[in-house]
């Protein structure tokens, strides 16, 4: 993915940038038009859990060309409620 768009689930791992020794899950809320250097980019989004619940706003700063889109996130059922035996 070397275009991102805003509203695109995106990965960002260590190919795209040394700041990130985790893999990132991010939805992407806004990609700044101009490039500070040649291939590079900034990006603003919401970080994503596991069930893909946002957890915390970032801004981070990016090779273009090692963005991946990333798979949806698994949809969790709510857990059935079991009544108590009385």
């Amino acid at each position: 993915m070397t275009d991102p768009r805003v509203g695109a689930l995106v990965v960002l791992d260590r190919d795209c940038s040394p700041q990130f020794v985790a893999p990132l899950r991010l939805r992407l809320i806004r990609v700044v038009s101009h490039d500070p250097y040649t291939g590079w980019c900034w990006l603003d989004g919401y970080e994503l859990d596991v069930r893909g619940d946002a957890v915390r706003r970032r801004e981070v700063y990016c090779l273009r060309a090692a963005i991946r889109a990333a798979d949806p996130a698994p949809v969790t059922r709510p857990r059935r409620r079991v009544p108590l035996a009385r």
